[in-house]
């Protein structure tokens, strides 16, 4: 684990502004940054980056974060992924658990990301001295100019060719990586013979792995790379690193089954596709993918085989559906995939094609209705039930209920009868973005003192946490603005770090801690002269005691109304707790 000082000491190393203009290029607008949102398709910027507070926060779709959580989110890394690649950027070195070997390195030490770089590199240059191969990409309407984007190369004929490119051939390296095959008796050879080689990169830029399909006849038609320390199958796709910035602006992304596919689409200037490596689709491609883009469409062979594949994409993208966004199935003629429709018709036709695309909701019932018939009883049963499992993974609240309703009405029930039956409980929606117009939330005397620390946290000085201690139970409390008030008082004690937003990460105190750096967002700091602040926040705590003082009060009156028989003592207390209690609040 990372220690919490080394995140702090590097939030203020970095700047976020410099990290997300890496990415996206951002316009000055008053204290404040401003671009449109990279998460989201938008014409109007909402995308916000403050470089005194130092976190951005879309008013679009609640995309909000630090430095660190911005590299998560656009380039899909895992924290200490990120937090090392922040590090690196202002030559910090990210102290190691010594029990963890740092990804990407085997026992010997040795870097699989370069050991596959320098293999990609070599493929590449064989490609050059394949007269065959380099035949067979122009025969399939490839350039020189796709090729070199996408980094094809060739894997030559033979059994251990990259000894070539790697003169210790028995280093445990190029077993760990996925390129070499420990046979019997210690023999070994190289995975790849033989084959176009297509390298799968990772959102990082960072080779993880190959593809290779034969030129010829043989089997497998495309052969992947195992799963190893840097690649897992289930969670990389084909050609998200080269299309990322096609599908921001396009806001769509079309999911291929092929290499090919992908890498004849992007010279068609199509170039928002990607593929998954010889896997069904998985929740982690959907989930990866809605971060990129608005829509995603599912396109496969309208064969058999095409159908059940889609089939199990929309099995595993049921949980990841938010509110907003759009999944939809693409059927191709018979006979076509891809590659050969767009280079026969081009890209004006197969986009005009993607309009005919069924979304998910509409595939899903005309899918699961062609399985019964719908003028029996039984048949409208057997549909229900079999939905059952299906509709009751959606989290999103919206289509949920749509899809709920329409089901319904297939089966001739009303949608409450339905819900019953599901085990569903009607809520408010889970993910709906803050809208630009949302009231402001009441400035509680706790709200109000956390606002002001976030702000200073040197004033945490001026008072002192046990008058928290009472807060419990206290009308007119809301126990988590005291629990993050004592928090913070907690933190600030030992740090009086403004950039507490990592602190809070994945606790329950998260969504309070955002809500209120998005109020104070545009609230300089210098927003009171020293005196005129440090009494505000007095002010608020006196009145924050006052209110926890009022605890105890009512907890009294209550005893007393439910007892039958009052003493004449009792009596007189219970007539001066319903009197009002003079607050003094500070307005």
């Amino acid at each position: 684990m990372i220690p919490q000082s080394f995140i702090q000491d590097l939030l203020n190393r970095v700047d976020i502004v410099g990290v997300v203009e890496r990415y996206v290029p951002l316009k000055r607008a008053g204290a404040n940054y401003v671009a449109c949102c990279p998460f989201h398709g938008e014409k109007t910027p909402s995308f916000t980056v403050s470089q005194t507070k130092q976190f951005y926060h879309c008013f679009g779709c609640g995309a909000h974060g630090t430095a660190i959580g911005f590299v998560m989110e656009y380039t899909g890394a895992g924290f200490v992924d990120a937090v090392k690649d922040l590090a690196q950027s202002v030559g910090m070195q990210v102290p190691e658990v010594k029990s963890e070997r740092p990804r990407g390195k085997t026992e010997e030490g040795d870097d699989l990301y370069a050991v596959l770089l320098k293999t990609a590199q070599y493929y590449r240059q064989q490609l050059k001295n394949a007269p065959h191969a380099i035949a067979y990409l122009q025969h399939r309407g490839l350039s020189g100019d796709i090729a070199k984007q996408f980094g094809i190369g060739y894997a030559p004929d033979g059994w251990q060719n990259l000894q070539a490119a790697f003169p210790d051939y028995n280093a445990k390296a190029l077993v760990a990586a996925g390129l070499v095959i420990q046979g019997e008796e210690g023999k070994r050879y190289d995975r790849f013979r033989d084959r176009i080689m297509f390298p799968i990169v990772d959102q990082r830029g960072h080779i993880v792995g190959f593809g290779g399909r034969v030129i010829d006849q043989g089997e497998p038609k495309y052969l992947n790379s195992p799963e190893t320390a840097l690649f897992e199958k289930g969670r990389e796709l084909y050609g998200l690193y080269q299309g990322r910035r096609a599908i921001r602006d396009a806001g769509r992304v079309i999911v291929v089954e092929g290499y090919l596919d992908v890498v004849a689409l992007a010279q068609s200037g199509i170039g928002y596709t990607v593929a998954t490596l010889g896997t069904a689709t998985t929740p982690a491609h959907v989930q990866k993918l809605l971060r990129q883009a608005e829509e995603i469409v599912f396109c496969f062979d309208g064969d058999d085989a095409g159908r059940r594949a889609a089939w199990r994409a929309l099995e595993n993208s049921l949980e990841q559906l938010v509110d907003g966004k759009q999944l939809s199935f693409l059927f191709l003629p018979q006979g076509e995939d891809p590659d050969t429709y767009v280079r026969k018709l081009g890209k004006d036709a197969f986009e005009k094609l993607l309009g005919d695309a069924q979304p998910l909701s509409q595939f899903m019932l005309r899918e699961l209705s062609s399985r019964v018939d719908l003028n029996t009883y039984e048949g409208r049963a057997r549909l229900l039930q079999d939905a059952k499992p299906l509709v009751t993974q959606i989290k999103a609240h919206f289509l949920s209920r749509m899809i709920r309703q329409n089901l319904a009405q297939i089966a001739g029930i009303t949608v409450q009868d339905l819900d019953r039956e599901y085990g569903v409980r009607e809520s408010k929606p889970a993910h709906a973005a803050p809208p630009r117009t949302a009231s402001a939330p009441v400035r509680t005397p706790a709200r109000k003192a956390v606002e002001l620390l976030m702000l200073r946290p040197d004033l945490y000085r001026l008072v002192d946490r046990n008058d928290l201690l009472a807060a419990r139970g206290a009308p007119k409390i809301k126990p988590e603005e005291i629990a993050l008030l004592d928090a913070l008082l907690e933190v600030f004690a030992e740090s009086t770090t403004t950039k507490i937003g990592e602190y809070f990460r994945d606790s329950d105190l998260e969504k309070l801690v955002r809500e209120i750096e998005v109020t104070l967002l545009n609230r300089p700091e210098a927003s009171f002269q020293e005196d005129e602040l440090k009494e505000q926040f007095l002010h608020d705590w006196e009145n924050l005691k006052l209110a926890i003082g009022e605890g105890p009060r009512v907890m009294r009156r209550k005893i007393l109304q439910e007892k039958q028989n009052l003493s004449p003592e009792e009596q007189s207390e219970y007539k001066a707790l319903l009197q009002p209690q003079r607050t003094g609040l500070v307005k």
